[in-house]
């Protein structure tokens, strides 16, 4: 079996993405003795560099790459390798133009940026190949080699193509896919608008077309797109298992819902060694804390509950979001502590020194272009000394309380063109109800639909419009067998083909919420409708109403007005040992609160009253102990209960009772026992 963490590495992982190509040489000494100063134990190597490895078809220059390896070993610093192949040179391209993606208005890209490939093209593989095996040859058995880092951010920018290359293989993977141009036929329902096929000859990706066109065609292209580039990650994965023995593989995911749509990272977290993640703070209005803990549960949920590793977030604002605000003060120790809590061995950054030229010049880093004599610096070096306290944390498992269930190939269905609303927005419920669940201070598992959820008292769908048999069977199993279920409108819709499962909605959740609904019924832009309970409570929903039909399931909250006045808005379902709650509709964060403590009750799981909002409490344990993360992003001083004393890792204090974690910090508490 492959390992599974970075080869040599003795603690959590610290550095960033090291680009002294960018910089001469008598620069790199610097680097180092810097690097040495803030504590870095690994950067990533070599991403972008092929231009410079490949200087002509099949000529290679490794001197400068052979210096950089050797002066980071000399300094103890580990090597996470990249294999460049996001960013083909200008060489490849000028013999090879076919090789640029095409869009679906049949517009080809330009060289000058990065990702601009078509991962169907031959001749782009056959390069990827030769350079991969060559720095695998080289670089194989490098004393510095901690870890092998495939391409970069698969999926952003370009994701699919929809040149003649991808035509002809989409056709293939057709005919691997479904056997015949019959089963096509019938898995798109091709006799509508006279679709059908009579070879799969015939059949082209899904460009532009005068309007809709087969939903069930895009959303296969979607999945090829996707598989496509899941192939060429595997071919250069397994020219690395060859050549380097014992090294793991990796390739830096984007896990957030807001930062990448097109990779189905359950498909993905199974073909890597080691799952890594890429995270930026996303600044929308939205409460960022929240996001990234999303972010990193999501990510621990994809590597199957076991840990991984941040390979990188940034130590201040970013410059590709129309306004990047700076950090504050202690921002960054506290947001690179937040994915440690959940579960990664580590925090590295893009990148080690900040670019004078180029896109990204104005990105942070953690050398910034006015130096050591600057806030970012300073804080760079004390979160150093505070992971390398944490060493101790290695390997153990981040423990949850809740699973929310998500599936990419739902989420590019329901964003398909032609749905009764399109204020309806699955990443909104999804991150709405993460938020919910994050205010009554769950810790959040994610899941697949048809995943054992065996584990968890309460299981949540915030938006599943496409849903298998299967899933539908296993959740009416889960609450079979006394499990809680809260499930959002909209969901158990179709099948995998995007067909409507027969029958009254919602298809494949009928029985276990044991209902139907008779039709949608969406709102207006600004339209708002009233729920009242019997016990006079009151919560309003806006974007979605629904004709729902009891057929088992009691009302707990009515509609109040609108067209579905008098009509059932979320019931509750009692099913064998269990029970399963829907809602027909879109609360706010108040409704929600109202909502999960109802369900949490069923699930019995206790309020955590005694802690505040926006202070995050997350448990890793393992072999070395059980470590309790207490952070606080508020600006006020917290108390936090111990079920034990224990010592605080960042301080060397003993604490026990009521922890205090001041305003904006982070306590890490290795508990007694």
């Amino acid at each position: 079996m492959p390992e599974t963490t970075p080869k040599g590495l003795a603690g959590l992982a610290f550095g960033g993405d090291y680009n002294p190509e960018q910089w001469p040489e008598s620069v790199w000494q610097e680097d180092v003795r810097l690097m040495r100063e803030a504590g870095v134990t690994m950067v990533s190597v070599g991403i972008f560099s092929w231009a410079l490895l490949e200087p002509a078809p099949g000529e290679y220059d490794f001197g400068w790459l052979d210096r950089v390896l050797g002066l980071l070993h000399e300094n103890g610093i580990r090597v996470d390798l990249g294999t460049p192949t996001v960013a083909p040179p200008a060489w490849f391209y000028r013999a090879h133009p076919e090789a640029l993606p095409v869009t679906a208005e049949g517009v080809r890209h330009a060289f000058g940026s990065r990702g601009a490939i078509c991962h169907s093209n031959p001749d782009y593989r056959a390069a990827a190949a030769a350079v991969t095996t060559r720095l695998a040859e080289r670089y194989g058995d490098h004393p510095a080699l901690a870890l092998w880092h495939v391409h970069n951010e698969y999926g952003v920018p370009v994701s699919a193509c929809y040149c003649d290359s991808c035509a002809a293989h989409f056709r293939r993977w057709l005919a691997t896919t479904y056997g015949t141009v019959d089963a096509v036929n019938e898995a798109w329902g091709t006799a509508f608008w006279g679709q059908r096929y009579a070879s799969l000859e015939e059949i082209d990706p899904p460009r532009l077309t005068p309007t809709v066109g087969n939903p069930g065609q895009a959303l296969d292209y979607r999945r090829f797109a996707d598989a496509t580039m899941r192939e060429n990650f595997c071919a250069e994965r397994d020219i690395l298992h060859r050549l380097s023995p014992g090294v793991p593989v990796t390739t830096n995911f984007m896990t957030a819902l807001s930062q990448c749509d097109s990779v189905d990272y359950w498909a993905w977290g199974r073909e890597v060694d080691l799952v890594t993640n890429d995270h930026y703070l996303i600044t929308d209005g939205r409460r960022t804390h929240v996001n990234l803990a999303m972010a990193a549960d999501l990510t621990r949920s994809v590597a199957g509950g076991a840990p991984w590793l941040l390979l990188e977030h940034s130590t201040s604002g970013v410059n590709w979001q129309p306004r990047n605000p700076a950090k504050a003060p202690g921002q960054m120790a506290r947001n690179s502590l937040a994915h440690v809590a959940r579960g990664s061995e580590g925090a590295m950054f893009f990148q080690w020194r900040q670019s004078r030229r180029g896109a990204e010049k104005f990105h942070s880093s953690m050398l910034p272009h006015g130096g050591t004599d600057t806030r970012v610096w300073r804080e760079v070096v004390e979160l150093g000394a505070s992971l390398e306290s944490l060493a101790g944390i290695r390997g153990t498992r981040t423990e949850a309380d809740v699973a929310v269930l998500w599936d990419w190939h739902s989420w590019w269905a329901q964003n398909l063109a032609w749905r009764p609303s399109e204020d309806h927005d699955a990443r909104e419920r999804a991150d709405s109800f993460y938020a919910a669940l994050y205010d009554r201070h769950l810790t959040v598992d994610f899941a697949h639909p048809e995943a054992d959820l065996s584990g968890y008292p309460l299981v949540v769908v915030p938006a599943l419009y496409l849903m298998t048999r299967a899933a539908g069977d296993n959740l009416r199993r889960y609450v079979e067998n006394g499990g809680t279920l809260v499930v959002s409108y909209f969901s158990g819709i179709v099948d995998e083909h995007d067909a409507v499962h027969e029958g009254a909605y919602p298809g494949a959740l009928r029985d276990v919420l044991g209902l139907t609904v008779e039709e949608f019924s969406p709102l207006l832009q600004g339209e708002r409708v009233r729920l009242t309970g019997p016990d006079g409570s009151e919560l309003s929903g806006d974007v979605w109403t629904e004709f729902v039909v009891p057929r088992g399931a009691e009302t707990v909250w009515t509609y109040a007005d609108g067209l579905t006045a008098g009509r059932p808005a979320v019931t509750r379902h009692r099913l064998g040992a269990g029970t399963a709650w829907y809602v027909s509709t879109r609360l706010g964060a108040d409704g929600l609160e109202a909502l999960l403590g109802r369900a949490a009750e069923d699930a019995r799981l206790a309020p955590r009253a005694d802690l505040p909002r926006d202070v995050e409490v997350v448990r890793r344990t393992g072999g070395t102990g059980s470590y309790l993360f207490a952070i606080n992003h508020t600006d006020a001083d917290a108390k936090v209960p111990l079920d034990a004393p224990g010592t605080e890792l960042l301080t060397g204090e003993r604490a026990a009772g009521p922890l205090v974690v001041p305003a904006g910090a982070v306590r890490v508490v290795r508990l007694d026992g």
